[in-house]
């Protein structure tokens, strides 16, 4: 098995990791955003709101279509890092840095892989998240969708491919930023200890690799959440006039957002995404890691 068929295989398994546990906190993120001003007093309001009304399973609401476009998206995420940050390395021996095999990458080296690596999820993270927020979003009385496919189906009918990518700009400005510090973070963390301790990445605690992953999940979200904010309005928005629309782009949307309700809007359901972020990232990392050693052995 290739190199990069294991670690787009590895990847898969992180994705997984990452929907299962982080789901429930995603959809109370995704409504609060893009609730009405006052819609819930906080995150504790929504989530009984939504157990109350729509029952456990709707916390799962939506599950289909990041399981398996998720797991896409983190496989193409450590596909695209991994061999950027081997064509890095090969560079490094090059010039003589890098220590052996210049593997030891610069916080450059590692910001460029995580925005390439954002970029390359971007392609396809866009469309899944957008289905997956109309789903989430969507009235349970009578849904206008009855799943993913029913969703696509009837979106690029009606609005081709531009209505399935919609909010595509914002959402590769958010992967770009997002994963850029997102992977700086994590290797730059494995990288110390790694040399602190003179041992191997597959020597790492499997505990390290899960803190290493929550502490870059926190950068991760510190740096994009007003941008996924602006993205969740664009996805959850009308495709046209006549349909709702509010927003004539990303830029609009902010400037409308900040004038009606200002900066606090920016932040809202960002407690739930916090509390999300160490599980869901942390099994991300975990997975991806775990998944790659039993490859390699």
């Amino acid at each position: 098995m290739s190199k990069t068929v294991k670690d787009l295989t590895a990847g898969t398994a992180g994705g997984i990791a990452q929907v299962l546990v982080g789901q429930p906190f995603d959809i109370v993120k995704v409504r609060m955003q893009t609730a009405p001003k006052g819609t819930y007093s906080g995150m504790m309001h929504c989530a009984t709101g939504i157990l109350k009304n729509e029952g456990p399973l709707a916390f799962y609401k939506g599950t289909l279509t990041p399981l398996l476009g998720i797991g896409v998206c983190v496989s193409i995420q450590f596909g695209v890092l991994e061999y950027t940050k081997r064509y890095f390395a090969a560079q490094n021996v090059r010039r003589g840095i890098g220590g052996e095999g210049g593997a030891t990458l610069s916080g450059g080296q590692l910001f460029s892989a995580g925005v390439l690596a954002g970029i390359g999820n971007g392609v396809v993270s866009g469309p899944v998240e957008h289905i997956r927020i109309r789903l989430q979003t969507q009235s349970s009385v009578k849904p206008d969708y009855r799943g993913p496919l029913d969703a696509i189906k009837k979106i690029y009918s009606a609005h081709g491919v531009a209505g399935v990518y919609k909010g595509q700009a914002v959402t590769l400005l958010r992967e770009a930023a997002g994963y850029g510090v997102y992977f700086l973070t994590y290797e730059k963390l494995v990288q110390r200890e790694m040399a602190q301790k003179s041992i191997r990445r597959d020597q790492i605690s499997p505990v390290n690799a899960v803190l290493y992953g929550a502490a870059a999940g926190y950068t991760l979200w510190g740096i994009i959440y007003p941008i996924d904010m602006i993205k969740s309005r664009m996805q959850t928005d009308g495709f046209t006039t006549a349909t709702g629309r509010k927003y004539k782009s990303a830029i609009d949307c902010a400037r409308i957002v900040w004038r009606t309700e200002g900066i606090a809007a920016f932040t809202r359901g960002l407690t739930p995404t916090l509390i999300r972020s160490p599980f869901a990232n942390g099994a991300t990392f975990l997975g991806f890691e775990m998944a790659n050693r039993l490859l390699n052995s």
